[in-house]
């Protein structure tokens, strides 16, 4: 095995996802997704503590950048607008691996009952997050908090949309993701 290469994170993301894909979560090993990927196992550990911190990979970072495009959006952006600028800034980050890889996801995840529980507590965080910076700009919480929910929900969207699509070209993510929080607005205003 190199134990050098490049981008080992990225091998082991892929390795996994195939190896789920392929055999299961649950028949799936460590030491299988580590020689799939031409690491070690103790170079798996240094990026996973387990297999299935693999399928939230990238929560923390996408949570940061949401909370970052909300917090850098235009002081006369209400809410939803922020949201958006959020759902722009966490869309620019994903690219081509993401897009391949996002269909296959799902399906590993719907396959397992304590993936699909995992699925839902990164949702969760990503609401968190979204309305932590929500608050920070002086949005009420009960605000702040429907604001980031249908932001999550508007991500899901795109992302099932973008990654469905045979080409998930640049900005397509935030096109759809922005498209899918314009319908949420709509749906949320004919509730009255």
């Amino acid at each position: 095995m190199t134990r050098w290469e490049p981008n080992a994170r990225e091998r082991l993301l892929i390795a996994a996802v195939d190896l789920f894909s392929e055999q299961g979560y649950d028949e799936t090993t460590v030491a299988q997704i580590a020689d799939r990927a031409g690491v070690t196992k103790s170079t798996f550990f240094r990026h996973f503590p387990d297999k299935r911190e693999l399928l939230a990979a990238g929560q923390a970072t996408l949570s940061r950048l949401l909370a970052e495009g909300i917090a850098t959006a235009p002081a006369e952006l209400g809410p939803l607008g922020a949201v958006a600028a959020g759902l722009h800034r966490a869309s620019e980050t994903l690219g081509p691996v993401n897009h391949e890889l996002g269909p296959r996801l799902q399906a590993v995840i719907a396959s397992s009952v304590e993936l699909q529980e995992r699925s839902i507590l990164k949702s969760v965080g990503l609401a968190s997050a979204m309305a932590e910076a929500l608050q920070a700009r002086g949005v009420p919480d009960a605000t702040a908090r429907l604001a980031a929910e249908m932001g999550v929900l508007a991500f899901h969207q795109g992302y099932s949309a973008w990654s469905s699509r045979p080409d998930g070209g640049s900005g397509e993510l935030a096109r759809l993701s922005l498209a899918a929080l314009d319908e949420l607005r709509t749906a949320a205003a004919s509730l009255e």
